[in-house]
């Protein structure tokens, strides 16, 4: 855990002092596992401001101080799931929509100057956006969680209220059906 355990009960009792201290302690960590789950770094701030106050609103049914970061990664994917809800509601275009022609026309005229490093990481980035949207948004979802953030079978436990052979059930049918999508993208030609 990265505050102790009174920290977080002087926040539940409303101390504002203790809760800005858990906003950065945890600001970081929490700002990276949104932006691997909705893929718009400019919406990257809102999302995570949302979680923040949906903390400050509901810390006083925190359980415990020791499932503090369990139900916080609750909080963030709620609020990365209702954001993804809203932005499907209203289409929004992004690079990846893009042609490679319009997304090179941006970039000359921005002025932007862009390193090998950065162009390959937007590519693994749009090879696995191609990937993700044959798979559905739970799928997605606990494979950012366990791939990219790196969260333990116990983690995830808390996160999810499910055992742990489930989650490992869970888990490998997701990457069966990444795997099977893009299997059909190759046989495609879209890969």
């Amino acid at each position: 855990m990265l505050v102790e355990p009174e920290l977080i009960e002087k926040a539940r009792g409303g101390d504002a002092p203790a809760f800005n201290q858990l906003v950065l302690a945890y600001r970081k960590r929490i700002l990276g596992t949104i932006s691997r789950l909705i893929g718009r770094p400019e919406d990257v701030e809102d999302v995570a401001q949302e979680v923040f106050v949906r903390l400050y609103y509901s810390l006083d049914q925190l359980r415990a101080p020791e499932v503090f970061e369990p139900w916080l990664y609750r909080l963030t994917i709620n609020a990365a799931y209702d954001y993804l809800r809203r932005s499907k509601r209203r289409k929004e275009s992004r690079m990846a929509d893009l042609s490679d022609q319009q997304v090179t026309m941006a970039d000359s005229l921005a002025g932007g100057r862009r390193e090998t490093e950065d162009r390959e990481k937007s590519r693994v980035r749009e090879f696995m956006d191609a990937l993700f949207r044959h798979v559905s948004e739970e799928d997605r979802l606990l494979l950012m969680l366990k791939e990219v953030e790196g969260l333990s079978l116990k983690e995830l436990e808390e996160v999810y209220h499910v055992k742990e052979n489930a989650l490992k059930v869970r888990l490998f049918r997701a990457r069966q059906r990444v795997l099977k999508a893009y299997n059909a993208a190759v046989a495609d030609g879209k890969l």
